[in-house]
């Protein structure tokens, strides 16, 4: 089966937007980074938002995301009044980034759930509950340490 440039493209952009899907971010993400890496060259916001099908208003605050994870750079061309959008770092790291921040906030969330319903639980003197309870945060917190392990990794 032949593919045109377009399709491959396209394909391209999917796959990436699976992958940031799969680490519980926008497909958006994922199609902003694969433009970048196809075109190879800074783009402006309305390049970016053709290429991809996004409104300019999705693609600016997808941009801030990425730019904070370290994976694009916005820059501004001499006489030219459009910001610009370009690559910026590892891509890998900026994804382990994302990855980690994600499950980082939803574990430091789910341990302070874990200690309202601990109070809870022995003011109410369930017992059998305040048990399981202990077991699952005691999990939780191996996972908080695991991560941040792997949060400061160092990707070859």
């Amino acid at each position: 089966m032949e593919m045109t440039t377009k399709e491959i493209e396209n394909d391209i952009y999917s796959t990436f937007a699976g992958i940031a899907s799969a680490i519980g971010y926008s497909e958006i993400h994922g199609r902003i980074i694969a433009v970048l890496l196809v075109e190879q060259e800074p783009l402006s916001i309305q390049e970016i938002s053709k290429k991809t099908g996004y409104s300019l208003s999705s693609i600016s605050s997808s941009l801030d995301l990425l730019e904070i994870f370290g994976m694009i750079k916005k820059i501004k061309k001499p006489a030219d009044k459009k910001l610009y959008v370009k690559l910026e770092g590892d891509i890998l790291n900026g994804l382990k980034k994302a990855f980690t921040v994600k499950i980082q906030k939803n574990v430091t969330e789910t341990l302070q759930k874990f200690d309202e319903y601990e109070k809870e639980l022995k003011e109410k003197r369930n017992l059998k509950t305040l048990k399981v309870l202990k077991r699952l945060k005691k999990e939780v917190q191996r996972l908080d340490r695991y991560i941040s392990i792997l949060s400061k990794i160092n990707l070859p």
